[in-house]
């Protein structure tokens, strides 16, 4: 009963009131651009060589406004809104009408969490492995080494990097290509032909997420290890006789590894300001790829659809971590 009074409760709470305010913050921001769909879409047509008639104006105005579902005043639209995120529907794409944004965000989607969903895991593994042996022997040559060389990387903006290997890799050697996420005209289809043809594809944004962000996970690392293996708990156990691997798996990495689960569960929400950039950068199909379209072209459905997909997402992912982390830290009580 306590478990639910103290701890499951408060954090219920604060994740439906996170959601809410994000999705009543993504709704009204777009509405605030100077950015309207409609003129936006009537300009493109006269950009096609269409010829639109003074009396006729008013009347497609009209059209699209009630196509696009924009008809009464704000509060009515926020009604309308929640009406049809109950129902799982995002309503229909400005600028792919009348493509459903849910049909657009399915196509997307496992392009960005094939990409950083496996990069995450990659990095978080292998940078706190490295990380925690190159803490508990600092003082070797190699783990002096790693770290000079993770303070070079660290500092460097991340589109500075990722086009730095688009230019070396894809413009000077010419190993993996420009941009894509497949060959022009591949269908997608469960082959070794295919999966090969995405890894080769997705190499080079995934090196830059991996490098940069097992830089961070890896010096993070480093340190809390030396820090714990400072304290006079595993000071105490060497002087006991305890066996080094025990003191390595037993105190030193299971207490160091407790910030980072924590910090695993915040990185989630980069993988959608992650994918963003890397999707830019490299055209890589995806989510980030299509929020950026969506956003210049005013498409307030699909930036809805992304961005709650996103908010649900991340802030799901946190209440797990935060609900599991009393098994992990036996230290957290909840009375």
């Amino acid at each position: 009963m306590n478990f639910v009074k103290r701890y499951l409760l408060p954090r219920l709470i604060s994740y439906f009131l996170v959601i809410w305010l994000g999705i009543t913050v993504v709704f009204f921001i777009p509405r605030l651009t100077p950015n309207d769909p409609v003129i936006r879409m009537i300009d493109q047509m006269r950009a096609r060589g269409s010829t639109l008639e003074p009396g006729a104006m008013d009347g497609i105005i009209e059209d699209l406004t009630r196509m696009y579902g924009l008809e009464g005043s704000w509060l009515d639209q926020y009604g309308d809104m929640w009406g049809r995120l109950v129902r799982g529907d995002f309503g229909v794409s400005f600028f792919q009408f009348p493509t459903p944004v849910n049909q657009i965000i399915g196509n997307a989607l496992p392009w960005t969490l094939g990409l950083l969903l496996s990069t995450t895991a990659i990095t978080f593994i292998f940078g706190n492995v490295i990380g925690g042996i190159a803490g508990y022997y600092t003082r070797r040559r190699w783990s002096r080494s790693l770290d000079a060389l993770a303070m070079v990387i660290r500092p460097l903006p991340y589109y500075i990097f990722a086009f730095s290997l688009l230019l070396i890799f894809s413009y000077l050697v010419r190993w993996f290509p420009i941009t894509g996420g497949s060959s022009l005209g591949a269908l997608p289809e469960f082959s070794w032909d295919f999966i090969k043809d995405v890894l080769w594809h997705s190499a080079l944004p995934a090196a830059s997420l991996v490098v940069l962000g097992g830089v961070v996970v890896f010096q993070t690392m480093k340190l809390l290890v030396q820090n714990v293996n400072s304290e006079s708990f595993v000071q105490y156990a060497k002087l006991g006789g305890v066996t080094e691997d025990r003191i390595v798996s037993k105190y030193i990495i299971r207490n160091a590894m407790l910030p980072q689960i924590t910090g695993l569960a915040l990185s989630f929400g980069q993988i959608f300001s992650g994918a963003l950039i890397t999707e830019i950068v490299f055209g890589y199909p995806g989510i980030g790829m299509l929020l950026y379209r969506a956003i210049l072209n005013g498409d307030y459905n699909l930036i809805m659809g992304i961005t709650v997909l996103s908010i649900v997402g991340i802030t799901t992912a946190i209440l797990l971590v935060d609900l599991t982390y009393p098994l992990l830290d036996p230290r957290i009580r909840y009375v």
